[in-house]
């Protein structure tokens, strides 16, 4: 028989410790709430970032929403012709077709993207009316061009006399080799055009001044790949993922090892759990590793992520891996992330 008294006793203790429980979550609330957040803010991967957000920090300074301002930054390295990883400089596949991907997110959760995209300078402005026009998330190959061309976007001929000089050098030996780090200026000044094989993006995420997050992300993929390949650019989860709660979380490297871990949406996850976005980048590299030691060796894979006060991190398999970082205090800082090798 249950002991009445007892039981009264056990009962306002209980009270007691919820209030308790109760009072420290209320305080730790408190505290979030009145921490001043880094906002609004800015953040891309490799250099050719900082002129990205540059653009970017246009939409940010007068107040404009996140959105606007990571596709207004990432159409400027998409009409570099003079970028051989992305938009119209970007090099092309091994039949000599240029094909561009990419996604945007916003701060809603609502995303859209394209893949395997042909003759359109700005996949990414195609990927947010995707996500604004359509009930659908990604479209692809002849189907996202004639979703262009509908909306109003004009065809045009990517392939320039640089990227099909590097197509017809590279044709003569056939062979796939990435170079780690083809997209950080310093590691590359020296190698002349038929020796750069490319695999990568540009990601951005941005924390307007109303406290919302938005990304994007846009590549020409891997120079001289089998016609069709995707990576994990275009992919929401893997080359982008954003949640308005926590986060977001950009990847740049071998597409495949990043959808192999869907590593944004890890990177973020982490972040949920408490981790900082340099401790949730680190931990998302790590487990590429544990699941192809061998092959974490011998390519390059990194994360970029930025949280909802403002802080950012990164982290890669390799050294060399650079991003950028604008806000109030200064337009054009760029930042070399940690790495495991």
């Amino acid at each position: 028989m249950i002991n009445r008294r007892l039981f009264i006793k056990a009962g306002a203790l209980g009270a007691s410790a919820l209030s308790v429980v109760g009072l420290a979550s209320a305080r730790n609330e408190k505290s979030r709430s009145n921490a001043r957040t880094n906002k609004p803010i800015v953040i891309a991967t490799w250099d050719f970032g900082v002129a990205a957000n540059q653009a970017a920090w246009t939409v940010l300074a007068s107040g404009g929403r996140a959105l606007d301002a990571v596709e207004t930054g990432v159409r400027v390295p998409e009409a570099d012709l003079a970028n051989p990883t992305v938009g119209k400089g970007g090099y092309p596949d091994r039949d000599g077709h240029v094909t561009l991907d990419a996604c945007i997110m916003d701060d809603k959760g609502n995303c859209g993207s394209v893949a395997a995209l042909e003759h359109i300078a700005h996949p990414i402005s195609v990927a947010r009316l995707v996500m604004e026009k359509t009930p659908h998330v990604m479209l692809v190959g002849e189907g996202a061009l004639q979703f262009a061309l509908a909306n109003g976007f004009e065809q045009e001929k990517l392939l320039t006399p640089e990227s099909e000089a590097a197509w017809k050098a590279w044709l003569k030996k056939g062979k796939y080799e990435p170079v780690i780090n083809i997209e950080n200026k310093s590691f590359t000044s020296d190698r002349l055009p038929g020796n750069r094989y490319n695999h990568d993006t540009i990601g951005m995420l941005a924390l307007d001044s109303s406290g919302n997050l938005s990304g994007a992300c846009t590549t020409s993929g891997m120079a001289f790949k089998m016609r069709g390949r995707v990576g994990d650019s275009p992919i929401i989860g893997a080359g982008l993922y954003v949640d308005n709660e926590v986060g977001g979380a950009t990847a740049t490297g071998v597409g495949e090892e990043v959808i192999r871990t869907v590593g944004s949406f890890l990177v973020v996850e982490l972040m949920r759990q408490g981790m900082s976005p340099r401790e949730a980048c680190r931990e998302a590299v790590v487990r590429i590793i544990k699941k192809k030691p061998e092959t974490a060796k011998k390519i390059q894979v990194g994360f970029l992520a930025l949280n909802k006060q403002g802080e950012y991190g990164a982290f890669s398999l390799q050294k060399g891996f650079s991003y950028a970082v604008c806000d109030a205090k200064q337009q054009d800082l760029l930042m070399d992330g940690e790495s495991v090798y």
